[in-house]
This record gives structure tokens, C-alpha cells and sequence, in this order.
């Protein structure tokens, strides 16, 4: 199963065949990981409803003027957006995903209506499956079935996680927040800095709670170091480690939300946990001591270097780490708990963290040499200054809990995770 593994702001990104990593600078610090996902394939034939209807559900969530029974259909208005607009980087490709993208466009509000259309439908075609008895007959009828049974699943699958996407990104647009464009050598400015978005950090804040976003800040100090609050000075860093450090901070977003959750409702439940200022110090202390190896690797580790040309000191990474009640709260969890609420529960939400990654830096020329190492000589650098880095690291973070909001509604409606 993929997992991503997280104490504190350290990650690990568990494959079958990867080493794990310490750090979310060095996260993906594995062969497979810097590919940031396989190449996209073509589109295949799958059903799409271009029709919604609203359930009773949703409909009491639709603002005033929209009255249930109604139905909307994706079709081009002259008020509507360009057909070609993109508004997040990754570009969908199934037609479910494409009539989502086109409604994202035009009727962002209406996506969630789509959504639970298409998955109704999902539903009712893999019911429809399963009650189909596989042929008694052997060789090649009996390969050929269930071929077009694993086209069908990889099919839905897809639909999947571009249902999901869609969902990212129409929470990201209720916020009133842009995702950052992909980022290519044509999207610098003049002076070739590649950080010509806004940053938004006052919106990006208000979308956690104070106690996670103490983690956030956390965060981005064992990322950014001394550098945190300098937001103009300019570095060139490698892209392929930007790229890295936003997938691993996803997944870190993606259990911070997690785990806030539960500290959230214990809190209003007042059954919140009450360490003795004895054992709060007991804590905070094995939190020392467990996260202080993992400072000693990224500041030691040969592929930091790329960092600290561009000014981040590693070595400071731990003087900024900050007690927090949530972090107490997560270092109370026994192994098996932290290791549950780290692990990202299924296989699409995974697919939609390297896709989104590889479509935001592009996906990265690289190779695997006879020592089987990663060669990164063919890796572009890129200029950014230190607030655009702390804007992508923000964004990754919230990208990653509103990954965790969609798959939990998703598989309400369509159940997917595997427990």
C-alpha cells in the first residue's frame, strides 16, 4: 500500500521497492519518486453524463435561486470562460474529467452536484459487473473478459481520481485562491524569477485551524530555516527538489487534516488528553529527541547541497522547531495510531499528488545510474524567491487537507478505500 509516514514535519514515502526518507526536503529521495508520476495515457472510452441533477443533499446546499429537479448540462454560453481556460496545472483527460473541467470553468459551483451524478452512475456500472458471472469457458474467451474487466476498472479508477482533482481544485476556487500555474522557463519574468503569482498566505492561513497551522509553520521552518521570514531575496534552487518538497508537503497537509480532525472534535468533546506539565515536558522531550536525527540527515545528506547554494541553511533547521498542543497531541498516539493516520488510504488520492506535482514543474529529466542512484545532471534550475517558495509549501499543505476533505466525501458515495 502507498503511505506517507509523518511525526512532526519529517515524511516518508513507503513504495514496495523504495528506501524511506527522513525529511520532506528529501521525502521522494528514492529512484521512483523524482518522476513524480508514470506518463500520462491517452483517453479510453468511458460512459459520461453530461446531465445533473441534484439530490436532496446537495440541494439544500445550493444557494437561494436553485431549486431542486433541476438540470444542468455543460454547454457553452456566450458569457461563459474560454473552452481552453485552465484553472488548475494538470490537465484532466478522461471525459468525466473533461466535462468537470469544463464546468470548473464555466459553473464552478455547480461541480459538486457533477460530481455526485457521476459517481451515482460509477456505482451503478460496477454493480452492473459484478453481477456478471464470469464464462465457463476457457483460453482465450476467458482472457479476453477479463482484459476488458481490467480496462473498465483502470477506467473508473482514472475517473476517479479526477473526480477528486476536480474537487481540489473547486474548493480552492471557493477560497478565492488560485492554484499556482505550471511552472516553466516561459513563465518567468524578465529577471527569470518563476514566482509571478500572488501570495495569498492570509488566505491560505484561514484555511486551518490556529493549532495546525502552528504545525504549517513548523513546517515550513525545517524547510526554509533561518530564511522563513525573508520573502524577497532571490535563490536558484533545483526544480526537481521543489517538486519534491511540494508532493512530500501534500502529504504532510494530508495528515495534518487528519489528525485535526480528531484533536478538533476531542476538544469540543472536552476529552481531550490532560498530561501533567510533568509528562507534557516527557514529550516534548522524546519529540526532541526523536526528530533531531532526522535535522543531522538533511543537513548532512549530499543532495541538500542544491539547497544551501541557494541560502537555506539545514543546519538550522532545529532551532525553529516550536512546541504546539497539537504535536503533544500527536506524540500520545501509540505506533499503530500514528501509523494509521499517516498512511494516504488509497491508491488514487497517491496518483493525484504525483500528477498534479508532475504537471506543476514538469516532469523532470532524469535516469537511474548503475549504482542505482539518481542522476540529476540533466535537472533545471530555476529562480524563486523565498516567498514564493513559502507560498508553494503553503499551498502543497492545503492541497494535501483538501485531498483528505474529497476522498472521505467521495467515498461516502462511491466507496473506494481499502481498509
Amino acid at each position: 500500500m502507498e503511505a506517507a509516514t509523518v511525526v512532526g514535519s519529517s515524511m516518508t514515502l513507503h513504495r514496495p521497492s523504495c528506501p524511506a526518507a527522513r525529511s520532506a526536503a528529501l521525502a521522494a529521495n528514492c529512484p521512483l519518486f523524482p518522476r513524480f508520476a508514470a506518463s500520462l495515457r491517452s483517453p479510453s472510452p468511458i460512459k459520461l453524463y453530461s446531465s445533473v441533477s441534484y439530490s436532496k443533499s446537495w440541494n439544500r446546499r445550493m444557494p437561494l435561486g436553485i431549486r431542486r429537479g433541476m438540470v444542468v448540462k455543460a454547454s457553452a454560453s456566450p458569457d461563459s470562460a474560454e473552452p481552453n481556460a485552465q484553472v488548475a496545472p494538470l490537465r484532466m483527460e478522461s471525459p468525466i474529467g473533461q466535462f468537470l473541467s469544463q464546468i470548473l470553468v464555466s459553473h464552478p459551483h455547480l461541480v459538486p452536484a457533477a460530481v455526485e451524478q457521476q459517481l451515482e452512475q460509477l456505482q451503478t456500472d460496477r454493480d452492473a459487473e459484478e453481477k456478471k458471472e464470469e464464462p465457463s469457458a476457457s483460453g482465450t474467451d476467458l482472457i479476453l473478459y477479463r482484459r476488458i474487466a481490467e480496462v473498465k476498472a483502470n477506467e473508473r479508477k482514472r475517473a476517479l481520481e479526477e473526480i477528486l482533482y476536480a474537487l481540489v481544485v473547486q474548493k480552492f476556487m471557493d477560497a478565492n485562491i488560485s492554484l499556482v500555474p505550471a511552472i516553466t522557463s516561459s513563465s518567468a519574468d524578465p529577471s527569470g524569477r518563476v514566482d509571478t503569482w500572488p501570495s495569498q498566505e492570509d488566505r491560505l492561513e484561514q484555511l486551518h485551524s490556529d493549532e495546525a497551522y502552528e504545525m504549517i509553520q513548523n513546517h515550513l521552518a525545517l524547510i526554509l530555516g533561518n530564511r522563513l521570514g525573508d520573502s524577497t531575496s532571490v535563490a536558484q534552487i533545483s526544480k526537481l527538489r521543489v517538486g519534491q518538497v511540494y508532493a512530500a508537503s501534500v502529504m504532510y497537509g494530508y495528515f495534518l487534516r487528519r489528525v485535526d480532525q480528531r484533536f478538533q472534535l476531542e476538544k469540543s468533546m472536552k476529552i481531550l488528553p490532560n498530561a501533567s506539565d510533568g509528562e507534557e515536558s516527557s514529550i516534548e522531550q522524546t519529540v526532541g529527541d526523536d526528530t533531531r536525527p532526522s535535522y543531522q540527515a538533511v543537513s548532512s545528506h549530499p543532495e541538500v547541497s542544491s539547497w544551501s547554494a541557494g541560502g537555506i541553511s539545514p543546519g538550522g533547521f532545529g532551532n525553529e522547531i516550536k512546541p504546539s498542543r497539537l504535536r503533544t497531541y500527536v506524540m500520545s498516539f501509540d505506533g499503530e495510531t500514528l501509523q494509521r493516520y499517516s498512511t494516504i488510504r488509497s491508491k488514487e488520492a497517491v496518483g493525484i499528488i504525483e500528477k498534479h506535482t508532475e504537471a506543476l514543474f514538469e516532469r523532470p529529466e532524469i535516469g537511474i545510474t548503475p549504482q542505482g542512484t539518481v542522476d540529476s545532471s540533466n535537472d533545471e534550475l530555476i529562480k524563486i524567491s523565498f516567498g514564493g517558495l513559502k507560498r508553494l509549501v503553503l499551498e502543497a499543505v492545503t492541497f494535501g487537507s483538501f485531498l483528505w476533505d474529497v476522498e472521505r466525501f467521495v467515498d461516502s458515495r462511491y466507496h473506494f478505500v481499502t481498509n
